[in-house]
C-alpha cells in the first residue's frame, strides 16, 4: 500500500520492501518506466534462491491465453525460483483483471506492471497505491540533478571525464525520457572513443544531430495538423535511412512533451513559465509553433493520443514488415485529431 513520488523512485528502487509483491511503473517518461521496471525484475529474480524465472506478457500473450498471467503468479515452483512477470498495460492488463490477483494475495512471484501517464483517479494507478502488498512507482522526465547523475555514472564506468561546460551542455539536451538520455550518453561515450576527456564541442558534434531535426519536421507537423507535410516528412526520412520505429518513438517523445505542458498549465502555471523549465529547452525556433500546440490541445485529447501512439509502437514491434504504414497511418490520424476537431478542442 504504497504511493511512491518521482522523487523517491530511486530510493525505494535501492531497497525495495519483500513484502510488496506488485509494482506499477507509471508516468511520462516511458524510457525511465521501462529502465526502472528492468531493474526491479532484475533484482526481485536474484532475491530469491534459487533464482526467480524473468517472464515478459503483453495483450498478444494474453489473447491466446486469458488465464496465463494468474496461472504465472499464482504458480508455486517446484524445483526453480518464483516468476517475475513483468506486463504492459493494455487491453488484458487492466486493474479489473488484477484486482482479484492483489486483493486475494494470489501472487507468489512479483508481478510488475508498465503503463504510462495515469491520473491519481485512474483504476488501474489507485489499485497498486491501495492494495497491501503493492505499489506505484511515479516517473516523470529526469530533472537536472538526475541527468548530472546519470552523466557522471555513465562517464565513470567508461573510464572518461567530462568537463563542466560539457556536462551542462549535456544536461541541457536531454531529459525528456530516459532512454533517449542514455543513449545519447552511450553515442558520445563512442564518439570520444579512448579520449580520457570529453570537452564540449564533443558534445555539440554529436548530441542533437541532423536526423534528430527531420524526426522533429515530422512531429511537429503532425501536431499542427499538418497531414500531408507529416507523411510526406516521413517518407523522406524513411528514403534517407530513418527507421519508421523511430519515427514513433520521436512522436511519442513530442506528445509526452505536450502533455506535460499542457498538464503543468491546466495546473495554474503560466504557458511561458511552463515553455522555460523543458528539459531539453526548446530550441527559439521552435518556440512558438510548440505553444501554438499546447494551446489546441487539451489534456484528456493528449492522453488519447499518447495511447494511440503507444497501441502502434507495440503493434509495430510485433509486426516489423508493417512499421512504415503503421507510422504514417498514425501521423494522419493525429494530424485528424487536430483538422476534424476531436481531438484539441477549439477553445482557448
Amino acid at each position: 500500500m504504497v504511493a511512491v513520488k518521482a522523487h523517491q523512485a530511486q530510493a525505494f528502487l535501492s531497497s525495495p520492501d519483500p513484502k510488496i509483491r506488485a509494482v506499477l511503473f507509471f508516468g511520462s517518461d516511458a524510457g525511465l518506466v521501462s529502465e526502472r521496471a528492468q531493474a526491479l525484475a532484475k533484482a526481485a529474480a536474484a532475491r530469491f534462491d534459487p533464482p526467480g524465472e524473468l517472464i515478459r506478457l503483453d495483450d498478444s500473450d494474453l489473447d491466446a491465453d486469458p488465464d496465463r498471467l494468474a496461472v504465472e503468479l499464482g504458480t508455486v515452483a517446484m524445483f526453480g525460483g518464483p516468476k517475475i512477470v513483468r506486463a504492459t498495460a493494455g487491453r488484458r492488463v487492466t486493474a479489473q483483471a488484477l484486482k482479484p490477483l492483489l486483493d486475494g494475495n494470489l501472487i507468489e512471484g512479483v508481478l510488475i506492471v508498465e503503463a504510462g501517464n495515469l491520473r491519481p483517479d485512474e483504476s488501474l494507478r489507485t489499485l497498486f497505491e491501495k492494495a497491501p502488498a503493492a505499489a506505484a512507482v511515479a516517473c516523470y522526465a529526469d530533472a537536472a540533478q538526475d541527468l548530472e547523475t546519470l552523466i557522471r555514472d555513465m562517464v565513470r564506468e567508461a573510464g572518461a571525464t567530462i568537463t563542466p561546460e560539457a556536462r551542462q551542455a549535456l544536461v541541457d539536451r536531454l531529459g525528456a525520457d530516459r532512454a533517449l538520455s542514455r543513449g545519447e550518453i552511450e553515442k558520445l561515450l563512442l564518439y570520444v572513443g579512448s579520449r580520457a576527456e570529453i570537452g564540449v564541442e564533443d558534445v555539440e558534434a554529436v548530441v542533437g544531430d541532423v536526423s534528430e531535426l527531420a524526426l522533429e519536421r515530422i512531429t511537429f507537423a503532425a501536431a499542427s495538423g499538418q497531414m500531408q507535410r507529416a507523411v510526406a516528412e516521413c517518407g523522406r526520412a524513411v528514403s534517407s535511412g530513418e527507421g519508421a520505429q523511430a519515427i514513433i518513438a520521436a512522436t511519442q517523445r513530442h506528445f509526452q512533451r505536450l502533455h506535460r505542458v499542457r498538464a503543468a498549465v491546466d495546473r495554474g502555471t503560466s504557458l511561458d513559465e511552463a515553455l522555460r523549465q523543458m528539459r531539453p529547452p526548446l530550441h527559439f525556433k521552435q518556440k512558438d509553433a510548440f505553444a501554438a500546440q499546447c494551446r489546441m490541445w487539451t489534456t484528456p485529447r493528449l492522453t488519447e493520443a499518447l495511447k494511440r501512439i503507444s497501441g502502434t509502437a507495440r503493434a509495430a514491434r510485433l509486426t516489423s514488415t508493417l512499421e512504415e504504414p503503421l507510422s504514417e497511418r498514425l501521423l494522419m490520424g493525429l494530424a485528424m485529431m487536430v483538422r476534424d476537431g476531436t481531438g484539441p478542442g477549439r477553445t482557448r
